[in-house]
């Protein structure tokens, strides 16, 4: 039987609109607004055209509906503003992570969720020491891996499609389960500190303020990922006063962090003064640090993913048989895993750092 809805999200997940997508199939956008709205049934072969146009199988159409998730709900951070079809296919990309991410529930034992949400009002200072309590990790010990951490603690990290580049890292919670999701085409400290940002909206800022994300709140996860990843009794200990630029990209590594997230934290901190806060922002741009971070860290990447499909190569099963039970292509299940259904086929690692966080526990559910 034809999922109308499946149609639609299939339809945004591939950004187009039903104009396109009836020229492509080769029918009036009325009759792909019909399928959608399912006043109309499609033919055999124009299911198998629309298969072939938005690279789903044909299954896909006609498996149970998949769960909305308002985008109300949902904390966007765009570089800039972000088009309603690029917002679509964003969470288009989102609700089939989600529907795997429930795949993964129903045969594995995970992480239950450690994700503390405060009765009251945190400040971000203030929430980063009452996460650091909850979490066992000192006062000014330094993140290994953040993807590893969050993940041990319960959030679900996917990343974002690359043909979305303008579409930067969100959050957002799905029945009491916290998801991030990354854009991957950005530099390895950045996204580590992305991940640390939405970390902040998931436990400061809540479903009512997510999709508006005023400067403040923008200003807030900035704040509270900064002090989580360069804490500030750490700086004090091992930065001198007034650092040089090479002093501070060659200390951004003990953070795992860009020289110029670690320059704006100095300066925050009454390390830099002012003028010398500008005169390294321009040294740094003038050596490419704003555009990229050279000599960065290894890519974080999902330790969760890589002991799932680990796992299943074990017992023999492959990428191409999670799609299939998903309804979807390796593909499509490739462009939010990280990757990791490649190395999972051919049993390589991930480059991704090592963690002293505590590790997930992957177990079979009987």
């Amino acid at each position: 039987m034809f999922t109308p809805s499946r149609l639609t999200l299939a339809r945004k997940r591939r950004g187009m609109t039903l104009v396109e997508l009836g020229h492509r199939v080769g029918v009036s956008s009325q009759s792909a607004s019909n399928y959608e709205r399912g006043r109309q049934q499609p033919s055999d072969s124009t299911l198998q055209k629309l298969s072939e146009v938005l690279n789903f199988p044909e299954s896909f159409f006609t498996a149970e509906e998949i769960d909305e998730i308002d985008s109300k709900s949902v904390n966007f951070r765009a570089r800039s503003k972000l088009a309603a079809y690029t917002r679509d296919a964003a969470l288009a990309e989102s609700r089939l992570a989600v529907e795997f991410s429930r795949w993964m529930d129903d045969r594995f034992k995970l992480p239950e969720v450690d994700v503390p949400t405060p009765g009251r009002k945190m400040n971000p200072p203030l929430a980063v020491e009452f996460l650091r309590q909850r979490w066992g990790l000192g006062e000014d010990t330094s993140i290994r891996n953040m993807i590893h951490l969050v993940e041990a603690h319960g959030v679900r990290v996917f990343s974002l499609a690359p043909e979305y580049p303008e579409v930067d890292a969100f959050s957002f919670w799905r029945n009491g389960r916290p998801f991030i999701f990354l854009n991957t085409l950005k530099s390895a400290a950045r996204s580590r500190f992305d991940a640390a940002h939405e970390l902040g909206h998931l436990i400061m800022h809540s479903d009512d303020d997510a999709g508006v994300r005023t400067r403040a709140a923008e200003k807030e996860a900035d704040e509270f990922a900064s002090n989580l990843l360069m804490p500030r009794r750490s700086l004090a200990a091992r930065v001198p006063d007034n650092p040089t630029t090479d002093q501070i990209i060659r200390l951004k590594k003990h953070w795992n962090v860009s020289a110029l997230a670690l320059t704006y934290s100095l300066h925050s901190l009454g390390r830099l003064t002012d003028w010398q806060y500008r005169q390294t922002v321009i040294e740094l741009g003038r050596l490419g640090y704003r555009t990229a971070e050279p000599n960065g860290g290894l890519r974080e990447t999902s330790m969760l993913l890589q002991k799932v499909f680990g796992f299943l190569r074990d017992q023999g099963v492959t990428p191409r048989q999670v799609a299939r039970e998903l309804d979807t292509n390796t593909d499509e299940l490739n462009s939010w895993l990280f990757g990791l259904t490649v190395t999972a086929t051919s049993g390589g690692r991930s480059s991704g750092s090592s963690s002293k966080a505590r590790r997930p526990r992957l177990q079979v559910v009987k």
